[in-house]
């Protein structure tokens, strides 16, 4: 069983559910919330069970224990949008493809805080990415390093990702 409200949800481990890792349990009965996402959660201490925060992706689920998920606030960006020439293979309402240059870095990091791929994507296409992949990768569907040229998915919402990210997950895109 699954409640929900819009930050709090409630999962209570099934028969069919034991022994599964918390982590795959949680993407099993909360499809609207990728795997990499619930690690991320698990990790920073927001998932719970019986009030303890459990933060081992790897734990094992009993039958009857009841887990919440707490989904923080997004927190905003500091990313500067920047106007940066991108070369726009495909580009729909629902996502980019990028033809990403050697050279370029995807994610501002220490290193490259600015210049990146989505210093260029928040100034192509404002504040409307998807907010999946965290403050520091909106839009990011799957990753190419710097010194890589290649084509980049680039989602401009929510549900655009996780579809997105599915199929990069099963082969099928």
């Amino acid at each position: 069983m699954t409640t929900m409200t819009d930050t709090l949800h409630t999962v209570t481990v099934s028969p069919d559910d034991v022994s599964l890792r918390l982590d795959k349990f949680l993407a099993r009965h909360l499809p609207d919330l990728s795997r990499s996402r619930l690690q991320s959660l698990i990790e920073q201490g927001h998932v719970s069970c019986d009030k303890q925060p459990i933060t081992d992706a790897n734990h094992k689920v009993k039958h009857q224990q009841q887990y919440c998920v707490e989904i923080p606030e997004i927190a905003p960006s500091h990313l500067v949008a920047q106007a940066i020439a991108l070369d726009i293979v495909y580009e729909d309402k629902d996502l980019l493809v990028i033809n990403k240059p050697a050279g370029l870095t995807v994610h501002p990091g220490a290193g490259n805080p600015a210049m990146t791929l989505v210093n260029a994507l928040l100034a192509h296409c404002g504040e409307t990415l998807s907010g999946i992949g965290g403050v520091a990768r909106p839009g990011i569907v799957h990753r190419i390093d710097k010194d890589t040229s290649g084509l980049l998915v680039v989602a401009k919402h929510d549900t655009a990702h996780l579809a997105l990210s599915a199929q990069l997950a099963d082969h099928s895109l």
